[in-house]
């Protein structure tokens, strides 16, 4: 447990009673006796005493009990004067000690403290109450005896003790060449850094400029200016602003100024604060750049920039590997097309034992020459799927009031050399076994004959020459053979123009329901469906297959092919809708004479208002045959290609 000599407050640990002391107690001003330096602590005027005129106690000789030198005594609470002789030269641990005399700590009597280089009890701010008496121990000055510096005082001594033999002298940290009592700036440069060489003990210091290990803050911040001495004199006009403002915050720290560090702007509410802040900007290195007062702000604004340098090339190397994934995703990553996936996905077919070797290559001789004619080998293909729905309506769904069909049309499913990718594809091929069949189309297409995936490729590349959609072309860089690109509606749309076949595109940009609904696509899909029905009849039947085409439906990520729609006896409307991603087994259980297997594949076709919830939705129809001078007209208006916006 240790005891404040000033107020007798207990503490446990000796960091606590420093803080004590620093918040309690300003310290008293003490000054040297053997020359004219005054205003600092107790710890600086012991380790200078100690130290700049550790010649003069050589010469004098050793004290009484045989360990000479100066040393400093705190001024006791006792109220009675007294003259004491204590040896510093064993007390040089960082921190407050306990003094014991001669051996055993307590001296004529009175207990005192002695400093070995650490921080200092600070004490109120009041006047002294009688005056500083310097004593000699055993005889004159001269005379070997270690020097005291006591207060003899009634009550508690506050503020800063001076010098006896001159209080009026101007305060500084350093001793001047011209005030040193034999001692020049060289010699006290060669003290001062001799002062280093002292055991290291307690807490330690580590020098900011080089590998020096120092046991005090104030040998560091000496130390350190000796660095900023020796290489700028700027640097030296900066320390020594410092050093005057920490030997002015003695005789300051009651008058309620402000002070400003002479390294940045920061204003200190006191003279301790100030020194602090000093000592933090030569803990890390920054007073050897910094020489203006503007000079934080600078490194405030040089670290903020590097900070958005380093933002910038984070958010740009995200967005690069952002814009990477969606390549790959939508198969503009250049890792190959039709051919390469269906060859990479049959050897992983051979490599699990799934397929023989000899099958492999009987199945890839097969695909080259598919792609060589152009023409879809039609392993994919499923027909008779609208007679057969005829057939069903016919006999089921009598909860349906009226159904619509589309001309008959063909199913093409996904293969697995366009698994994931080719929905757009394969519903184009729907659409063009529809139109195949149906006597307007016939003069402009090709009949019997689907392209295959690549050729269906080549023939929007050919669109894309001929003018039409020139911002989708600039979007899939004008290639899309030897691709996994998705294509949507608009290439669907340039494509058939090409083929001088009239399409139109309808945006239904947002839901017009109730729950992300979209009602008026399901109006619109029944008005297209139902007017080519028989007009003149008072009663239409309630199956009816007309002869439009297939719709082409786009969302977010997949296309499907309306070929149908239901309205129930309660009015609503169902979609009946050909999937790319069904497989074949799963559509020609449409045809099968099972009544309850047809009806489960059928209820895989409907769609409700319900199960439309995407965001957007757009739609191609496909209305008629188009003259060379329409379709030329269509190529100039493609180039700021609009659909039609409902609502």
């Amino acid at each position: 447990m240790l005891t404040c000599e000033f107020c007798g407050e207990e503490l446990m640990l000796e960091e606590d009673m420093k803080t004590h002391l620093l918040l309690s107690h300003l310290e008293n001003d003490m000054g040297c006796t053997l020359c004219s330096w005054s205003g600092v602590t107790y710890d600086e005027l012991s380790f200078h005493i100690n130290t700049t005129h550790k010649e003069k106690q050589d010469h004098d000789g050793r004290g009484a009990e045989g360990r000479g030198g100066h040393s400093l005594v705190r001024p006791s609470s006792s109220p009675t004067p007294t003259t004491t002789i204590v040896d510093n030269h064993c007390k040089q641990d960082i921190g407050l000690s306990r003094s014991e005399g001669s051996e055993g700590g307590v001296d004529n009597g009175n207990r005192f403290d002695t400093i070995g280089g650490g921080v200092s009890p600070r004490t109120s701010n009041s006047t002294l109450e009688s005056k500083e008496q310097i004593t000699e121990a055993g005889g004159e000055f001269g005379g070997g005896r270690a020097v005291a510096i006591v207060v003899s005082t009634s009550s508690v001594s506050t503020g800063f003790l001076r010098s006896a033999q001159d209080s009026s002298r101007p305060t500084s940290r350093h001793c001047n060449a011209e005030e040193s009592v034999g001692v020049g700036s060289a010699e006290h440069t060669k003290v001062k850094q001799k002062r280093f060489s002292s055991p290291l003990k307690g807490k330690r210091f580590s020098c900011p400029m080089c590998a020096l290990v120092c046991t005090d803050a104030f040998i560091l911040q000496e130390h350190v200016e000796l660095h900023l001495l020796e290489e700028s004199p700027a640097e030296e006009v900066v320390l020594g602003a410092t050093s005057s403002t920490e030997a002015a915050s003695s005789s300051n720290s009651s008058s309620g100024k402000s002070y400003e560090c002479p390294l940045c702007s920061v204003v200190c509410g006191d003279c301790y604060s100030l020194q602090e802040h000093v000592e933090l900007h030569l803990d890390y290195g920054t007073a050897t750049s910094a020489v203006s007062p503007g000079s934080d702000l600078r490194l405030a604004r040089r670290l903020q920039e590097e900070e958005k340098q380093r933002r910038k090339e984070q958010e740009a190397k995200q967005e690069a590997e952002e814009f990477k994934k969606l390549q790959r995703q939508f198969g503009v990553d250049g890792r190959g097309g039709y051919r390469k996936q269906m060859e990479r996905t049959m050897e992983k077919a051979v490599s699990r034992g799934v397929m023989v070797p000899a099958h492999f290559h009987n199945k890839r001789d097969e695909m080259m020459e598919a792609l060589a004619s152009g023409v879809d080998d039609g392993r994919t293909r499923t027909q008779g799927v609208l007679g057969a729905l005829y057939v069903y309506y016919q006999r089921e769904a009598r909860d349906c009031v009226h159904v619509w069909l589309s001309a008959d049309t063909d199913h093409y499913c996904s293969s697995e050399g366009d698994k994931g990718w080719g929905c757009g594809y394969r519903n184009f091929q729907m659409l063009l076994s529809s139109l195949q069949r149906m006597e307007p189309y016939t003069t402009c297409l090709s009949e019997g004959s689907v392209p295959s995936i690549p050729q269906v490729q080549v023939l929007i590349e050919g669109a894309w020459r001929e003018g039409l959609d020139p911002q989708g072309a600039t979007h899939f860089n004008q290639r899309l053979q030897g691709t996994r690109a998705w294509i949507g509606a608009t290439e669907i749309y340039a494509l058939c123009t090409s083929l001088r076949v009239s399409a139109r595109v309808l945006d239904f940009h947002q839901p017009t329901g109730p729950g992300d609904t979209h009602p008026r696509l399901f109006d619109w899909v029944k008005q297209y469906f139902s007017q080519t029905a028989t007009r003149g009849a008072r009663l239409p039947p309630r199956v009816v297959q007309t002869t439009q085409p297939p719709l082409y439906l786009q969302h977010q990520g997949h296309s499907r092919s309306i070929v149908g729609v239901e309205q129930k006896k309660n009015g609503s409307l169902c979609l009946l809708l050909l999937d790319p991603g069904c497989t074949p087994g799963d559509v020609r259980k449409l045809l099968s004479q099972d009544g309850s297997t047809v009806s489960t594949a059928v209820c895989r076709m409907r769609k409700f208002p319900g199960n439309l919830k995407h965001r957007q939705y757009q739609v191609v129809a496909v209305e008629g045959v188009l003259s060379p001078v329409e379709k030329q007209t269509r190529i100039l208006n493609s180039r700021t290609l609009q659909a039609e916006r409902i609502p």
